[in-house]
């Protein structure tokens, strides 16, 4: 079990790509329009050298070692014969997607994984034209993923154990950081949590609490510090003497009353969004 498959020669795939490479992996990068895949081969190529030149580079391998394990493909059963794990990396549309795993069951084996790189489309729905779906599960990186190490491994409702638990080995053999969500849920969880703060930062900039550049600032110099070190949870277990419940009996009832203050989903786009940027012309950043 040495060789994986990507689908899709972005900044996505690329990224999975090296991120593959870098641990040891011999990679396949497939692209259906003739020549994007070779054309992401020379790309990487630059990024390698570049991320060399700043000894960032990742894994122990040369970056010629590492190029070596790469190979680009125009033909899809070319680019999946002899893998045992697939990324998919096509574009946020859930109907290309879906059509790319239906064609990519067709032609491997029943022990193949079919992992998709998707943002926030639920597996159920990915995989829906899959036959054999105990084999497939969203791979959800953070953008992009050879420098941001989360990746959020998400089942489909019939996902066999056995593959959350290779594809983890694999991902944590290859540097990445996963996390193992225990069932489907909308925006699985790092987008849950984004769209929390940012919905409560638009409604506090729209409302005129807040000014846009300080409320990055809240974000940037004070949670992002903290969270950058310690999550949420940690954050409260430390911040009481007894632990997380006594933080919850100090300090519950306020989270309660801010929480049962937040007003509904905000309006993100038409007059709310102009609204918004309205508020941050010239002369009003303060």
């Amino acid at each position: 079990m040495s060789c994986i498959t990507v689908i899709g020669s972005g900044l996505i795939g690329r990224s999975w790509a090296m991120v593959f490479a870098s641990g040891g992996y011999s990679v396949k990068i497939y692209d259906n329009i003739p020549g994007q895949a070779a054309k992401a081969v020379t790309e990487m190529k630059k990024q390698l050298e570049e991320l060399d030149e700043a000894q960032m580079l990742r894994g122990k391998l040369s970056v010629s070692q590492q190029l070596a394990l790469i190979s680009s493909y125009d033909d899809l059963a070319q680019a999946l014969e002899g893998s045992f794990f697939v990324q998919e990396c096509v574009f946020e549309q859930l109907d290309i997607k879906q059509n790319v795993f239906q064609d990519v069951e067709h032609l491997v084996g029943e022990d193949v994984i079919l992992s998709s790189s998707t943002s926030y489309q639920m597996p159920s729905k990915v995989f829906c034209k899959v036959q054999k779906r105990s084999r497939c599960l969203v791979a959800h990186p953070v953008n992009p993923p050879y420098y941001v190490k989360l990746v959020e491994l998400v089942p489909h409702p019939e996902t066999a154990a056995a593959v959350m638990d290779t594809t983890h080995a694999l991902m944590t053999k290859v540097g990445q950081e996963p996390v193992l969500l225990k069932k489907e849920i909308d925006g699985f969880a790092l987008n849950r949590v984004q769209a929390a703060i940012i919905a409560e930062s638009w409604r506090l900039v729209q409302e005129g609490v807040i000014s846009v550049k300080d409320i990055d600032l809240v974000m940037s110099e004070g949670l992002g510090m903290r969270y950058a070190f310690i999550g949420p949870m940690e954050t409260m277990h430390l911040n009481a003497p007894e632990g997380l419940e006594d933080y919850m009996k100090r300090y519950g009832e306020n989270l309660r009353r801010i929480l049962t203050s937040s007003g509904p989903v905000p309006d993100f786009t038409g007059e709310g969004a102009k609204d918004l940027v309205n508020l941050e012309e010239p002369g009003q950043q303060r």
